[in-house]
C-alpha cells in the first residue's frame, strides 16, 4: 500500500517523550554484520509483499477491499485451514522467492546478501489447529501452525517401553540434579551371592560410592516400595541402606573372601564396610592411607589391599594386619587402625633409586588385580605398570602402544631393595654416609632424565599430550585377557604379560567403563551407549542405556547395573539382548495403564522489551497479575535490559569466561521476584546474556517435581559473538518431561526479514545447554555429553529437537509490510486486527515454512505492541515522532508440544499436550516503547510412575511362566568335578588339580580364592605368600577340563621381615591352606563352591641361601 505522506496519528498527543527513540533501532542494518563479511556481494532481492500490489496510479490510497472508516469492522469468521484468522475475502498470491527479483536501492542496505531459500511451500503448509481433546483444553484458543520442514522440527518419539533397547530394571530412576548437590554417586560395586568360607550366604548386594558416603541395595528388595518418607530424589528408588556422612568416596572394591567392601575417599582415607550387614551398621575399619585422594583400589589374591593416589603413589596394605583389625573389638579399633597404617609399603619409594623413578609421576587412576597370573596392573593417563602381586616387584613399565619404557636403569629389577633400604634394614648403624653402588654420572643421568620425564608427563596431564588416547577403563575378562578403554573410543586387548594384542573401534565416543562376566564384555560410553562384545571383540549388540555418561558398571544377581552421570541406576539382564526382552517388553506394554500417570498445570509466559528502563511497580503488577490462581509456573523473558557499546563488549568478554549478570538485570529479577513471592513462587533458574534475560519461578509445592535446569545462550550480533541480538534459554525436567523456554531478540528494521529468519535458524541449530556454574550443582557431566538425537540420515540433530515442549518468546522484530503508517493506524483505531494481521511478516514467513517451522501461535486480538511513546497510555501512545514507525506485533510467544496432529490426546507416546487459554498484551505498561505480552498455557503431562513400573517388572520376573522358564534355563548350573580335594605339596614340586566341566552345553566360569590360618589364630583371607596358583581364574568349555597348578613359590626376604606370609616361615613347619573353587554360569552370579585342603612341609634347604640367611639372622 502506498504511503500518503503527511498523515498524522489521530491519537497522538505532543510530548517531549514522544520524540524519543531507541538509538539501537537507528543503527544501520549491517552494523552487527560488517565484521564477518569479507566483501560486499551483489544486492539482494526485495522483501516479498504479503498484500497485492497497488495499481499504477491509485486514486485513493486505501484498498477497496478494506472497510471504510465509518463502517464497523466485520465480525470474525471461524478459523479455517487457510492459515489466517482473518475473515477477509482477499486472496494473496504466494510471495516470490527472496533471490529472484532485483533490489531497489532504497529498500535494503546492500552491504550483505541474503541466502537463497528453497522454493516457497504451498499455502496449505500452514494450518489452524483447534484445541486438543480433553477437559482441560475446552475453550482454548485456536492456533496458527507452521508446517515442520524436517525431522529436527518435529516432536521427538517417546514410549514407556522403548523398542530399541532391552527393558531395564529401574533400581534408581534419574533424580533431579538439584537433589544431588554434595550427594552424587560415582562408582558401583557388587557383592555376589557367595560368602566367606564357613560363613552365611547373603544375597547379592549392590554398593554405590558417592559424595555423601556409601549406600547399598539388597537385590532381593529390588522390586519393593521405598520407605514411607524417602529423601528428595529417591522417591521412586528401591529400598537401600546408607552410611553416615563421610568425605566424598571416589572408588569401591569388593573383598569377597573377607565379606568387606572397601571405599577410597577424597581426603585420603580408606574405609571398610561389612558386606553382610550393609553400611548402616557403620564402617568396620578406617585409616589414613594417603595425603591425597584415593583414586583406585584392588585386592590381590594374596589378601593385600592396593591403593593408588595422585603423583603416581601406590601403596600396599598387608592382609594380615587387616585381618587382625577386622576381628578386633570395637575399643581396639583405633589401635589396630594405626597398625594397618604402619603395615603398608610405598611401591614408588621402593623402586626409586638415585633420584630417578621408572614410574610416571601422574595420578594412578586405575588398579586391576590379575588373579589368573598373580599380577597387578596400575594405569595412569598414558602408561601402565605391571607388578608381581606376591613379591611386590615391578615387572615392567610400558605405554599405551605396548612399548616398554627403558630410559631408566631400574635397580629394583635385579634386587627387591634399593641400596639405602638395605643399609637401613640389614646393616649396623654407622655415622658415615653410605655410598651407593651406582656411580655419580649414572645418578646424574637418572636425575636429568627424571626431570625431563616429569615435564613431559606434566604436559600430558595438563592436556598438551595426546589426550584423546587417555586411559579411562581397565578390566580383565574370564579368559585372562586384559582390556583397556580410551577417550577416543578404542578398545585394546592385552595379554597377561603386558603385550598389546589387538585394538577395536566400534564407537567414537569416549569409553568410561568396561565390565566382564562370563563370555561377555559390556562397554559404557560417554554418550550413554552400551555395547556388548564377546571375548574376541566382536560386537553382539548395542543400545542407548542412559542420556548421560555411563560412569560405572557392576554385575550382581542376573543383572549388569549401570550408573549414569545424572545418578540414575538401571539393571540389564545378563542375557540381553535375547528372547527374555521381547516377553518383558510385551508384558510391560500391556500393563501401562497401571503405571501411567497424568499431571495438569498452567504456565504463565511473559515477554517484554524494556528499552533499558526500569518499570514502575504499577506496570509490573498489571503485567504479572495472575489471571488464574492455578498457575504453577511463571516464565519471564526480557530484552534490552541494558545496552550500550561498552556494556556489550564487557558482556561478550564475561561470556568467554562463564560469567553473566548486570546491575539492571539483578534489579529486574529482584523486582519480579518480590511480586511473585507473595503468591508463594520461588526462582529456580535464570540466564542473562548482554541485554537478554530469561528466568523461571515455580510455586513452592511444585519445586520437587522440577529439576535438571540447564541454561544456554546464543549470540546473533556482530560476528555471531555480540549479544545485542540472540537468545537465552532454560531447559528443565517437569514431571520427568523435558520442557524448554527460549527468549529471543532478532534483527531489527522492516527490510531485515531474511536476517531474522537466519537468526532463528542459528539459534535453533546451535543452542547447547549446560548446567549452571553457581556451585549448587555438583554433577560434572553436562547435558551436552549425553546421547545426541539423530535423524534418519544419522546426522546429529539440534538439542532443541529433543524436547517434549519448546516455547519461543521475545522481541522477534517482525513488522507489518506493504502498509503505510496511516493505513495501519486507521485499522488500529477501529481494532481491525484481523485485517492488519494480513500484513504480518512473521505469519507470512511461517506460512511458507521459512521460520519457526513446526511451531504454533495462539489467536490474538490485542493491538500491535510496537512502537510507543513512553509514559503515554492507550492507543494514543503509538509513535508520533518524525519517523512515524508503523505499528507491529514485534513481541510474540510461539510453542511446540509433543503432538504431531491436532486431534492427539495426552499419552506416554505424546507426553506433553498444550493449549493456550489466554494470549494478550498489557497496555497499562508505559515504561518502554514496547508493550509486554503474556500467554497462559494449559499443559497435560503424562509420565511413568517409576515405582509402580518397577513393581510390575518384578511381578513379571517372578510370576510369568514364560519368563520363569527362560530364567531357569539361563541360570542352570554347569556340573564341575574336582579331581582331588586334599593335596600335599612336597618342596618345590608342583601339583595339578583338574577341573572338569561335565555339562555338554553350558560354559563354566571358575575363580579360586584362599583362606589360611596364621599364628594369631585368625583366618587369613587370600593365598599364603608361599603359594603359587595358576590359573586362578578361567573358563571351562562344555565337556572340557582345565589344569590348575599349585606350587610352593620362592619367598623374598621382605616376607620374613614383615611376617605377612600365611604361615610363619620357621624351618620344618607344616603349612596349611584352604582353597575355595567358586563356579558360576555365564548368565547368573549364583555360585557353587568346592573346597580343597592344601598342606606343605617346609624344609630349611628349600630356600635359597640369601633369603634363608636373612631370615636366620633375624629370627635365630
Amino acid at each position: 500500500m502506498a504511503n500518503p505522506g503527511g498523515a498524522t496519528n489521530p491519537f497522538a498527543s505532543p510530548s517531549p517523550a514522544a520524540a524519543s527513540s531507541s538509538s539501537w533501532d537507528d543503527l544501520p542494518d549491517d552494523f552487527f554484520l560488517s565484521a564477518s563479511i569479507s566483501s560486499p556481494p551483489a544486492a539482494p532481492a526485495p522483501i516479498p509483499s504479503t498484500s497485492p500490489r497497488p495499481a499504477a496510479n491509485p486514486a485513493p490510497h486505501r484498498s477497496a477491499s478494506l472497510p471504510p472508516a465509518s463502517t464497523p469492522a466485520p465480525a470474525p469468521a471461524p478459523a479455517t485451514a487457510s492459515g489466517s484468522f482473518s475473515d477477509s475475502p482477499r486472496r494473496r498470491a504466494p510471495p516470490p522467492s527472496h533471490h529472484t527479483q532485483s533490489q531497489p536501492q532504497h529498500l535494503l542496505n546492500p552491504s550483505y546478501s541474503l541466502p537463497a531459500y528453497p522454493a516457497a511451500a504451498p499455502r496449505s503448509a500452514a494450518a489452524v489447529w483447534p484445541p486438543p481433546p480433553g477437559p482441560h483444553h475446552a475453550g482454548s484458543l485456536p492456533e496458527f501452525a507452521a508446517a515442520p520442514a524436517s525431522r529436527a522440527h518435529r516432536p521427538p518419539a517417546r514410549a514407556a517401553v522403548r523398542a530399541d533397547r532391552p527393558p531395564p530394571l529401574e533400581l534408581r530412576p534419574r533424580p533431579p540434579r538439584e537433589s544431588q548437590a554434595r550427594a552424587a554417586l560415582r562408582a558401583l560395586a557388587c557383592c555376589r551371592d557367595h560368602a566367606p568360607c564357613g560363613g552365611a550366604r547373603p544375597g547379592p548386594r549392590l554398593w554405590a560410592a558417592g559424595e555423601a558416603g556409601v549406600r547399598a541395595w539388597d537385590l532381593a528388595d529390588a522390586f519393593r516400595a521405598p520407605p514411607a518418607r524417602p529423601r528428595w530424589g529417591d522417591e521412586a528408588a528401591a529400598p537401600f541402606r546408607e552410611s553416615r556422612r563421610t568425605p566424598p568416596a571416589l572408588c569401591l572394591e569388593v573383598d569377597p573372601s573377607r565379606g568387606v567392601v572397601w571405599s577410597g575417599h577424597e581426603d585420603g582415607r580408606i574405609m571398610g564396610w561389612t558386606a553382610d550387614q550393609g553400611p548402616d551398621a557403620g564402617e568396620c575399619l578406617a585409616w589414613e592411607a594417603h595425603r591425597g585422594p584415593v583414586f583406585a583400589l584392588t585386592v590381590s589374591p594374596y589378601g593385600d589391599l592396593w591403593s593408588g593416589s595422585e603423583g603416581g603413589v601406590i601403596k600396599v596394605w598387608y592382609g594380615e594386619a587387616i585381618e587382625k583389625s577386622l576381628v578386633s573389638q570395637r575399643e581396639e579399633k583405633r589401635k589396630t587402625s594405626f597398625l594397618v597404617e604402619r603395615s603398608s609399603i610405598d611401591l614408588r619409594d621402593m623402586v626409586s633409586d638415585g633420584g630417578a623413578c621408572p614410574l610416571p609421576a601422574v595420578d594412578v587412576k586405575l588398579l586391576l588385580s590379575d588373579n589368573s597370573r598373580s599380577k597387578v596392573w596400575s594405569a595412569g593417563y598414558l602408561s601402565f605398570a605391571l607388578w608381581d602381586s606376591r613379591t611386590k616387584e615391578l615387572l615392567k613399565v610400558f605405554n599405551i602402544d605396548g612399548q616398554v619404557d627403558t630410559r631408566f636403569d631400574i635397580l629394583s629389577a635385579q634386587d627387591p631393595y634399593s641400596y639405602e633400604t638395605k643399609q637401613t634394614l640389614f646393616s649396623s648403624p654407622r655415622k658415615e654416609k653410605a655410598r651407593s653402588p651406582v656411580g655419580f654420572l649414572q645418578r646424574s643421568r637418572n636425575a636429568l632424565l627424571g626431570a625431563a620425564d616429569a615435564v613431559r608427563r606434566a604436559a600430558v596431564k595438563a592436556g598438551f599430550g595426546d589426550d584423546t588416547r587417555r586411559i579411562e577403563a581397565l578390566t580383565m575378562s574370564a579368559d585372562g585377557m586384559i582390556w583397556t578403554g580410551s577417550a577416543n573410543g578404542s578398545l585394546a586387548q592385552w595379554d597377561g604379560s603386558g603385550y598389546h594384542l589387538r585394538e577395536f573401534l566400534h564407537h567414537s565416543s569416549s569409553i568410561q567403563c568396561i565390565c566382564n562376566f562370563g563370555t561377555r564384555l559390556w562397554v559404557g560410553y560417554m554418550d550413554g551407549n552400551i555395547q556388548l562384545l564377546d571375548l574376541e571383540g566382536n560386537l553382539l549388540g548395542r543400545w542407548s542405556a542412559h542420556n548421560s555418561p555411563i560412569l560405572s558398571m557392576a554385575v550382581g544377581g542376573s543383572y549388569i547395573f549401570t550408573l549414569a552421570g545424572h545418578g540414575g541406576i538401571r539393571g540389564w539382564n545378563l542375557s540381553s539382548p535375547g528372547p527374555l526382552d521381547s516377553i518383558l517388553r510385551s508384558e510391560l506394554f500391556e500393563k501401562d495403564v497401571s503405571y501411567k500417570s497424568f499431571e495438569y498445570m498452567k504456565v504463565l509466559v511473559g515477554s517484554w522489551n524494556v528499552g533499558q528502563e526500569k518499570a514502575s511497580y504499577e506496570s509490573l503488577r498489571a503485567w504479572l497479575k495472575l489471571p488464574i490462581p492455578e498457575v504453577g509456573m511463571v516464565v519471564i523473558g526480557l530484552q534490552e535490559v541494558e545496552m550500550g557499546a561498552g556494556f556489550l563488549a564487557m558482556s561478550a568478554a564475561k561470556e568467554t569466561v562463564g560469567l553473566e549478570g548486570s546491575p539492571n538485570g539483578e534489579w529486574w529479577l529482584d523486582a519480579i521476584g518480590q511480586i511473585l513471592k507473595g503468591h508463594s513462587f520461588v526462582r529456580v533458574g535464570s540466564r542473562q546474556m548482554a541485554g537478554l534475560i530469561i528466568a523461571v519461578w515455580v510455586r513452592i509445592n511444585l519445586k520437587q517435581f522440577i529439576g535438571d535446569i540447564d541454561n544456554a545462550a546464543v549470540a546473533c550480533g556482530l560476528g555471531r559473538a555480540i549479544g545485542n541480538k540472540g537468545a537465552v534459554g532454560l531447559r528443565m525436567r517437569i514431571h520427568d518431561r523435558s520442557i524448554c523456554f527460549v527468549n529471543c531478540h532478532f534483527a531489527a528494521h522492516m527490510e531485515a526479514v531474511s536476517r531474522r529468519n537466519e537468526d532463528f535458524d542459528h539459534v535453533f541449530r546451535s543452542m547447547t545447554f549446560s548446567s549452571p556454574s553457581n556451585g549448587l550443582l555438583t554433577t560434572s557431566v553436562s547435558g551436552s555429553a549425553a546421547q545426541p538425537l539423530r535423524g534418519e540420515n544419522g546426522l546429529r540433530l539440534p538439542e532443541l529437537s529433543d524436547t517434549d515442549m519448546i516455547v519461543f518468546l521475545g522481541d522477534f522484530n517482525y513488522r507489518l509490510s506493504d502498509i503505510s503508517y496511516d493505513e495501519a493506524m486507521g485499522l488500529v483505531s477501529r481494532r481491525c486486527f484481523d485485517w492488519l494481521r494480513e500484513n504480518d511478516q512473521l505469519r507470512a514467513e511461517m506460512r511458507y515454512g521459512r521460520v519457526f517451522q513446526g511451531l504454533r501461535e495462539g489467536e490474538f486480538k490485542f493491538p500491535p505492541t510496537y512502537k510507543f511513546n513512553k509514559h503515554i497510555p492507550g492507543l494514543s501512545g503509538y509513535d508520533s515522532s518524525e519517523k512515524k514507525r508503523i505499528p507491529a506485533w514485534c513481541d510474540r510467544i510461539l510453542y511446540r508440544d509433543s503432538r504431531a496432529r491436532s486431534d492427539i490426546e495426552c499419552s506416554l507416546e505424546y507426553p506433553v499436550v498444550g493449549s493456550i487459554s489466554m494470549y494478550d498484551s498489557c497496555m497499562e505498561a508505559t515504561d518502554s516503547d514496547h508493550k509486554p505480552v503474556k500467554c497462559v498455557f494449559n499443559l497435560d503431562v503424562a509420565h511413568v510412575d517409576k515405582q509402580t513400573m518397577r513393581q510390575k517388572y518384578g511381578e513379571i520376573m517372578t510370576s510369568n511362566k514364560k519368563v520363569l522358564y527362560l530364567l531357569q534355563g539361563l541360570e542352570a548350573f554347569p556340573e564341575v568335578n574336582i579331581s582331588t580335594k586334599d593335596i600335599i605339596l612336597q618342596d618345590q614340586n608342583p601339583s595339578v588339580v583338574k577341573l572338569q566341566n561335565r555339562s555338554t552345553k553350558e560354559l563354566a566360569c571358575f575363580e579360586i580364592i584362599g583362606q589360611t590360618p596364621n599364628s594369631s589364630g585368625t583366618p587369613f583371607s587370600g593365598f599364603p605368600s608361599w603359594l603359587k596358583v595358576s590359573p586362578a581364574v578361567g573358563i571351562i568349555s562344555p565337556g572340557q577340563s582345565v589344569d590348575v597348578t599349585l606350587q610352593h613359590g620362592q619367598l623374598r626376604s621382605q616376607d620374613y621381615l614383615t611376617s605377612t606370609s600365611g604361615n610363619s616361615p620357621g624351618a620344618g613347619q607344616e603349612k596349611d591352606a584352604t582353597l575355595l573353587v567358586m563356579v558360576t554360569g555365564v548368565y547368573s552370579t549364583a555360585v557353587r563352591d568346592h573346597k580343597i585342603h592344601l598342606q606343605h612341609q617346609t624344609r630349611r634347604d628349600a630356600f635359597p641361601s640369601r633369603g634363608y640367611n636373612f631370615a636366620d639372622r633375624l629370627f635365630g
